[in-house]
């Protein structure tokens, strides 16, 4: 998740798009840059980091213009570097791109490419694009007989997207017309800033605060071709399409948050789309396989004979539902380990064994100690993390990256369901190669898989219910939260979640040791949480919460739709999609996370920086 902007008009472009740039910082902060068309010239400035280093190297050289692009990075491909920075440029260095999302066959493209003789000075997948434009312009000139139009451009840029298979939002400009700024989507937010004699395109409308009071959103596949004085917009077909603007009524605050009250429910809310960009390049049901970038040979995956997860608070959660996922898909055994205590631990690593840590910041210090002291042992480590170039991905053997973006809220939640997507991604890649799952079973998982963020967006239309139940639970101050199975370690997050941001006391337990002693807390002001969806522990389970409502306790269930019966034994139900049990921890994690909220939020918390806690663990 990155953060473009546009300009084009009479005033100073790099000034106009820093000021741009800071206001969408929250998107990405790997590193930055500009480019300004000026008296025939293109002009880059680039720097690493955050966008105070950027704006440095502009006021030691200074930028002028009055058309130009900028872009902060939450790297995807490529280290945070000047060279992976945007924006990029083709060979000639006369086209220029800025560009949010990711391009899943660049890896193909820039084959291509290259045997035509591009020179790449990038690892990104966005430098493809204008080498792409670059290719079919040039094309385009030599059938014109040099002549160079618009028109001709724009179906250049047209041509160049068909292409391009996977996410994008961006922003174009071409020295050879110094009054033209194109902008495109598909898959990543886009709006157009309307003003008078300038206009403006960015990632989101905090970039256009105080310059603009209507904007355009430019819709699926769409092409805006942008000058000082107008704005059309085309489809990639080359139709022109009519867009109406809209005022823009928020306060700057407010606008970084999209109009959530909280970045935590603004994250929450993102859920489909960034289990939907994690799992985006790398599930093929089609195909019945899946293409992980992970240097794991085969025939070490056929000869593993141990897993070991290790991490911290929620991530630990989602290590704890891995490995279920690890031990009934890919039949390898598996144990998890908190990351405090497994550093002070004797082990006994083998050359068959993988230690799996997982940190959604990647810079934990205990999960970075506890990989620091493998590195004495023949074993081989992967990191599951969020952040590209953090400590953690250097220092293990190989990635997975979740594709979540920055997460502001201190409370982990779009993190924790990329890192179960993750883990259930390696799980079956596992499977598949050790050949413990056949190809139906492959096909069917894989299919079940693209539905997953569709059944997470019906989960959260319950947000408006599950504020009314908490206002009912307001007064309450202990809470126990019931799982079986995978969803005990959902159990657990719901707890944490709620003592994170609410500073309730919450327990997490597998319903299953109820009888083995937290039965005797069990009464009408320690109400329960239960997981009871559709399982093979669902009678199980509804015997545990017959025992608590023996004992006078208020339960609050979290039911498959359909399950009538559930209401006879629960005070309040809250029905998710029903789904095959192998998804329904990702599915009912997402109640229980609305739930934390809206608890905290009533009792006038400060929801995304709670008392005592940091988003990055970085101390022992």
């Amino acid at each position: 998740m990155c953060g473009i902007v546009g300009y084009v008009g009479n005033g100073s472009a790099s000034e106009i798009l820093l000021n741009g740039l800071k206001r969408l910082e929250y998107r990405g902060y790997d590193s930055s840059g500009l480019a300004v068309l000026a008296d025939g010239k293109l002009e880059l400035r680039r720097s690493v980091g955050k966008i105070s280093n950027l704006s440095l190297n502009i006021k030691n050289r200074p930028l002028n213009g009055h058309i130009g692009v900028g872009h902060t990075r939450w790297a995807t491909h490529g280290i945070p570097s000047e060279e992976n920075a945007h924006p990029h440029t083709d060979c000639s260095k006369r086209i220029v791109v800025v560009h949010n999302g990711i391009i899943e066959n660049y890896s193909s493209l820039k084959a291509v490419l290259i045997k035509k003789a591009h020179q790449f000075v990038s690892q990104t997948d966005t430098e493809i694009i204008a080498h792409l434009i670059e290719e079919s312009w040039e094309l385009k000139q030599k059938n014109s007989n040099g002549k160079k139009s618009e028109e001709d451009f724009l179906h250049a840029v047209r041509h160049a997207l068909l292409q391009c298979d996977g996410a994008y939002a961006l922003g174009i400009l071409c020295m050879d017309f110094p009054e033209l700024l194109v902008a495109a989507r598909k898959d990543c937010p886009l709006v157009l800033g309307l003003g008078k004699k300038e206009n403006f395109i960015a990632s989101d409308i905090p970039a256009l605060l105080g310059l603009s009071k209507k904007v355009i959103f430019l819709d699926q596949e769409e092409i805006a071709v942008i000058k000082k004085n107008s704005i059309d917009c085309f489809n990639l077909q080359g139709k022109k399409v009519e867009k109406k603007s809209v005022k823009v009524k928020l306060d700057p605050v407010q606008a970084e948050k999209a109009n959530f009250k909280h970045f935590m429910l603004k994250e929450i809310m993102e859920q489909p789309r960034t289990i939907q960009d994690t799992l985006r390049g790398r599930v093929f049901p089609e195909k019945n396989r899946l293409q992980l970038e992970l240097n794991l040979s085969a025939a070490f995956i056929k000869g593993l004979k141990r897993i070991t997860l290790v991490a911290c608070g929620t991530s630990y959660h989602a290590a704890l539902v891995g490995r279920f996922w690890l031990e009934s898909l890919a039949k390898v055994p598996c144990q998890v380990e908190i990351a405090s205590e497994y550093r002070y631990r004797d082990h006994f690593f083998s050359s068959q064994e993988l230690v799996i840590f997982i940190s959604q910041s990647g810079e934990t210090a205990d999960t970075l100690a506890a990989l620091r002291l493998t590195h004495r042992f023949p074993v081989k480590t992967l990191a599951i993390c969020n952040v590209l170039g953090s400590s953690l991905t250097q220092e293990a053997d190989t990635t997975f990256y979740t594709r979540c973006g920055p997460e502001i809220g201190v409370a982990s939640t779009k993190a924790f369901t990329g890192q179960l997507i993750a883990l259930l991604l390696l799980a079956i890649h596992l499977g598949i190669i050790k050949k413990h799952l056949n190809l139906k079973t492959i096909h069917q998982i894989l299919a079940d898989l693209l539905n997953l963020p569709h059944w997470v967006r019906e989960a959260l239309t319950l947000s408006n219910e599950i504020e009314k139940i908490s206002k009912r639970f307001l007064s309450k101050n202990h809470f126990l939260f019931l799982g079986r199975h995978t969803n005990y370690p959902i159990a657990l997050e719901g707890a944490l979640k709620l003592k994170e941001i609410s500073y309730i006391h919450a327990e997490g337990y597998p319903a299953g040791e109820m009888k083995h002693g937290p039965i005797a807390l069990i009464d009408k002001e320690m109400p329960l949480v239960a997981l009871v969806t559709d399982s093979l522990v669902y009678e199980k389970i509804c015997s545990n919460i017959e025992e608590a409502k023996a004992r006078g306790g208020t339960v609050i269930a979290i039911a498959s739709k359909g399950n009538k019966t559930i209401q006879e034994k629960a005070d309040e139900v809250l029905y998710v999609e029903k789904v095959p049990e192998i998804f329904s921890s990702i599915v009912n994690v997402i109640p229980l996370q609305l739930f934390a909220y809206h608890m905290a939020d009533l009792k006038g918390c400060d929801v995304d920086q709670p008392r005592n806690l940091a988003k990055s663990v970085t101390v022992e």
